[in-house]
């Protein structure tokens, strides 16, 4: 599933959520509770280098706060 960005209208917190395609549009429920309203930012990604650049090692996944795997830092297997 993909991470989503989403954007609070009124005070401009970004959050990210795991959701399927499917529901990349529907309502987000304000985490805080305080009723504000989230839109779907466009998110973007970029890679770039040179032509004759070594590639790194593939060494599986890496870890971030929020890895798409959804678990917490080393605990799914594959980083």
């Amino acid at each position: 599933m993909p991470i989503y960005e989403y954007e609070a209208v009124e005070d401009g917190e970004v959050i990210e959520l795991l959701r399927s395609m499917k529901e990349a549009d529907s309502p987000v429920d304000d985490p805080s509770g305080r009723g504000r309203t989230f839109r779907r930012r466009m998110s973007v990604f970029g890679v770039s280098g040179a032509a004759d650049a070594q590639a790194a090692p593939a060494v599986g996944h890496v870890h971030s706060s929020s890895c798409g795997c959804g678990k917490p830092r080393g605990s799914c297997g594959i980083g």
